[in-house]
């Protein structure tokens, strides 16, 4: 392991946060509240902290697998713990336990909160909270490459490591021209998700934050009755139909800006993802308003918005969805499970990994009547590696024995197997809310230090896709490299 640049890219990566601080401290500026000297003392300090660790030498300046990975689960890591001093430092929070939740939270894009009373913060907290998402949807690392061109040596492994999907790739030959491209294309959907907001009747402050927690599907609202606050169906659906663009994969987005559209619907994993939503959108529709709404528009309005929030794994509600009908309410639990596209804002298993397990199984069924047959896996005409299965398979495998696991763990706190089992559910697809006592009402506070503890390794395992934590701790990838 070559330490040096491990501590350097770490240190880059809290100046870069220091200065992702600075819009919040302006907001607790001027609006002369309470977090206006814990934002500043966090600025300094994390600054501070970035600036002493860039200063450290290293005889390579290449980023090799393991630095990649270290980087990667350590820099989440880092900028939770700094990022949560303003929420504890301004009382925000009872303990620095649960301001730490509430950052991984909003880093990676969960949107699960253990505070009880949201109207009541500072304003510059609010911000903050919900920019996490912003900033988390799209990767911290990412954004750091994307600002500095000097980490671009060697920075494919941090790339690699941090980018939700089974492969990585690059659009442009240089990652940082990848990074930049990534980001244009982001500020863009932001933009113009504040434009029809702040149209919509939403204030810019609002707007802003609402589209950080929609863009970046984290699900943070400064209402304590989240989206359902605004009775506005125009609201709910520009949400709405944001959320889903946020679930397709990014790379999908520059062909067609390129003046390739056909490119979007050749594809294959957002083909599956349109179906699955329209399908579960219907069922659900007709399932409320046979049982529950008795009125066809809001059954759709409602279902929509619901099944884009789950899969998406935003986290966002317009309705209680705790109280549907059982069948929509399984419906929402498969979608947890599900999540949106590789290479989106999205957490979850991810579409792709639907889709090419559905061809395996449909392989080995044709197996079973011509046995002798080749059948490679495909997925947009391009034939998937055994090594890509395989990794899939691995991944699948872990992420059922971590969820029942962590679900037997969350249980020790006497709660009901569905509150037990949504919450682990919610909190490793970064989805927010689950079910029973974690439902859309409901929120975090009432677990213990240690299920809270233990509830944010999840979400940082669901967000870097399990193997780079677990990577992360595995003792011989932490000898010198000499």
């Amino acid at each position: 392991m070559n330490y040096g640049i491990v501590i350097r890219v770490l240190g880059s990566l809290l100046i870069v946060e220091a200065a992702l601080m600075l819009p919040s401290y302006l907001i607790a500026l001027s609006s002369q509240g309470p977090d206006r000297i814990p934002f500043l003392i966090t600025i300094l300090l994390t600054a501070i902290i970035g600036g002493l660790m860039t200063r450290k030498k290293s005889v390579q300046t290449s980023i090799g697998a393991k630095e990649g990975l270290a980087i990667v689960a350590l820099g989440w890591v880092f900028a939770s713990v700094m990022g949560a001093l303003p929420l504890y430092l301004s009382g925000s929070t009872v303990n620095y336990v649960d301001a730490f939740f509430e950052i991984v939270s909003g880093f990676t894009t969960t949107g699960a909160t253990i505070l009880t009373e949201i109207e009541g913060l500072p304003q510059g907290v609010l911000f903050w909270r919900s920019f996490t998402h912003w900033i988390g949807g799209m990767g911290i690392l990412v954004f750091t490459l994307a600002l500095m061109p000097a980490l671009g040596i060697g920075g494919f492994q941090i790339f690699k490591a941090e980018s939700p999907g089974p492969v990585a790739g690059k659009i442009a030959p240089r990652l940082r021209d990848t990074a930049k491209i990534l980001y244009i294309t982001y500020v863009t959907i932001t933009l113009a998700e504040v434009l029809l907001l702040t149209i919509g009747g939403m204030s810019i402050y609002e707007s802003f934050i609402h589209t950080f927690g929609t863009v970046g599907t984290g699900g943070f609202s400064n209402r304590n009755g989240s989206i359902g606050d605004y009775d506005s169906t125009y609201i709910h659906m520009v949400i709405a139909f944001f959320m889903v663009a946020s679930g397709v994969n990014f790379s999908l987005y520059y062909s067609f800006f390129r003046g390739k559209p056909t490119e979007l619907f050749k594809d294959e994993e957002f083909r599956l993802y349109m179906k699955i939503i329209a399908i579960a959108t219907i069922a659900i529709a007709i399932d409320l308003w046979l049982v529950s709404y008795h009125n066809v528009g809001y059954s759709l309005r409602d279902a929509f918005f619901q099944v884009s929030s789950i899969i998406t794994t935003t986290g966002y509600g317009t309705a209680d969805f705790d109280l549907w009908p059982t069948f929509s309410k399984g419906i929402l639990l498969i979608l947890m499970f599900v999540g949106a596209s590789a290479g989106s804002t999205g957490g979850g298993m991810k579409i792709i990994r639907m889709l090419v397990m559905m061809k395996l199984v449909k392989r080995e069924v044709g197996k079973l009547y011509h046995p002798r047959a080749m059948m490679p896996v495909k997925v947009n005409n391009k034939v998937v590696s055994n090594e890509t299965v395989a990794r899939i398979n691995s991944f699948l495998a872990l992420y059922l024995l971590l969820f029942l696991f962590s679900t037997l763990l969350v249980s020790l706190e006497q709660v009901d197997l569905v509150t037990a089992g949504s919450a682990v559910a919610a909190t490793l697809g970064n989805i927010g809310p689950g079910l029973e006592l974690v439902g859309p009402t409901q929120n975090y506070s009432f677990f213990s230090i240690p299920t809270k503890i233990l509830l944010s390794l999840l979400m940082l395992l669901g967000r870097l896709e399990l193997f780079t934590i677990i990577a992360l701790v595995a003792p011989k990838h932490w000898r010198i490299d000499v």
